[in-house]
């Protein structure tokens, strides 16, 4: 009879899966582990399909749901006597809730919030099955014995359960279809800011003799060294820098003088 150690994955193909989780939990031999993770995949596979259309990716859940499945496969004694499924798919769900709470909602919301959110959920499908209409606030409050204010609350934190791309498209009923939701968005305008700047620095400028208005346009604007505007005036560098910290400090008086008048 072979060793576990020198047996091979075919070997164990046909074992009886109670047989293999004895074998493993004695032996701890991958290749035993892996061939219960192939078995036993469908969980993962099932478990996974009930959280599409959440706002994830299925490959992402099931990858989470897989990950849980080796937890469990490496938590589970089979001493205990419990089916393996009824071990594991707890284990498998947990997973994928706590995945969805703690990676997908893109504000930190409360653990309440969230989950009053999940409820408030299959309440209007519930009551939408009921009534066959969509639900008011004070219908799903009174289903779910939660306050008006509870429950909008709640609706209200949904909304940052998983962002809306901003390349999606306008549904809205308009002959720009290829408008997406990011033209539709506004921004800051920072022309009036420039314009404002240039018309300040221009009065500024007005105020200066005529090597301090050269001084200031070949530092300031074409960012000339001082020794490069030392030698186009025909003056000591020293001198350029002594007349670039009067313009400055000049600027700084003009700056705050401006402040105060508006």
């Amino acid at each position: 009879m072979k060793s576990v150690a020198s047996r091979s994955i075919k070997d164990y193909e046909n074992t009886d899966v109670k047989e293999l989780f004895r074998l493993y939990s004695e032996s701890r031999d991958e290749h035993i582990r892996d061939i219960l993770i192939e078995k036993h995949l469908y969980l993962a596979r099932i478990l996974a399909r009930k959280y599409i259309n959440k706002g994830v990716d299925y490959e992402d859940i099931y990858q989470v749901a897989s990950l849980a499945l080796i937890y469990a496969i490496e938590r589970y004694d089979i001493t205990k006597g419990f089916e393996f499924s009824s071990f594991a798919t707890p284990t498998i769900v947990g997973e994928i809730k706590k995945y969805f709470r703690d990676k997908v909602w893109t504000m930190r919301v409360p653990r309440r919030i969230q989950e009053l959110s999940k409820k408030i959920s299959n309440a209007k499908l519930v009551l939408e099955q009921k009534n066959k209409r969509y639900p008011t606030t004070k219908e799903i409050a009174d289903y779910l014995e939660k306050s008006e204010e509870e429950v909008l609350e709640a609706i209200e934190a949904s909304y940052g359960y998983q962002p809306i791309s901003l390349d999606t498209p306008n549904n809205e009923d308009s002959e720009d279809k290829d408008i997406t939701l990011g033209d539709k968005v506004g921004y800051d305008e920072t022309k009036f800011a420039d314009i404002e700047q240039k018309d300040f620095l221009e009065k500024f400028t007005q105020t200066l003799n005529e090597v301090e208005q050269k001084i200031f346009n070949d530092r300031f604007i074409e960012n000339k060294t001082q020794s490069v505007i030392a030698k186009d005036i025909g003056i000591s560098q020293m001198t350029v820098s002594r007349v670039e910290k009067k313009i400055i400090e000049k600027l700084k008086n003009e700056y705050r003088k401006n402040i105060t008048d508006i």
